[in-house]
């Protein structure tokens, strides 16, 4: 499978993200007035805009990036080597930047393609958005506009997994639990992000459990192109 796909010319990402806010309390009226609106779709019937403020970190509208995780595959002297480098901080639009540097600097071309889990209805229209609001340029992987389908450089391992099916999600947790990949989850999910950055301050376990999601995604590729997994030596954490 993707016998095509050069490894090389990967870059593995994931992105985490929280409300823009830490509570409903803090928005101004005009920002509570259109959650409420936008949570009536998402709401149940014993729930309140307030108390599903929470969600509001997965709308782009709504949320912030905090963090974002790239890998690439490289051949060292013989021998594999899966770098992972981190943009992350509370200031969105330095992050967003620096990362956009990183794209248009080292990966400014056809050649390469960004790849992440859920990436097409996520992670790259998230970081698109975010780019607009916070005035960066889009960089060439990401400045899709006007480009046919097949001219997308964005390749997705759950569209992967999907076959052309649309009718289901599966988690990076259970793909990795299917091809024995040590799961990426340990001692956070998803869900916790929000509490972890807002409550706790703890900025160092969200990049932690971005990587891993980063070196996942990496392993999942593997997975279905037949290949070895990454072991611990092969995997380099880049400041």
């Amino acid at each position: 499978m993707l016998e095509h796909i050069k490894l090389g010319h990967l870059i593995f990402l994931d992105v985490e993200t929280v409300s823009q806010k830490k509570s409903f309390s803090e928005l101004d009226d005009k920002w509570k007035s259109l959650w409420e609106h936008k949570s009536r779709f998402i709401v149940r019937e014993d729930e309140s805009p307030e108390e599903v403020y929470g969600r509001a970190a997965i709308y782009a509208e709504f949320g912030k990036v905090v963090c974002i995780s790239v890998g690439v595959l490289r051949e060292v002297d013989g021998e594999r080597q899966f770098r992972i480098k981190s943009f992350y901080g509370d200031d969105e639009k330095a992050l967003l930047t620096d990362f956009a540097h990183l794209l248009d600097s080292k990966f400014c071309s056809n050649d390469y393609l960004l790849c992440a889990h859920n990436g097409k209805e996520f992670d790259f229209p998230y970081l698109s958005r975010r780019m607009l609001v916070n005035k960066v340029k889009l960089p060439y992987l990401l400045d899709i506009a006007g480009r046919k389908p097949w001219e997308v450089q964005h390749l997705d391992t759950l569209q992967l997994w999907k076959f052309g099916d649309y009718k289901h999600y599966t988690s990076l947790d259970l793909l990795a639990a299917l091809f024995d990949i040590k799961s990426p989850k340990g001692e956070m999910d998803g869900s916790m992000v929000g509490t972890t950055y807002w409550e706790e301050k703890n900025l160092p376990k969200i990049v932690e459990y971005c990587e891993n999601d980063t070196l996942t995604v990496a392993q999942l590729l593997l997975a279905y192109k037949g290949e070895e997994q990454l072991i611990e030596k092969e995997v380099l954490h880049v400041e």
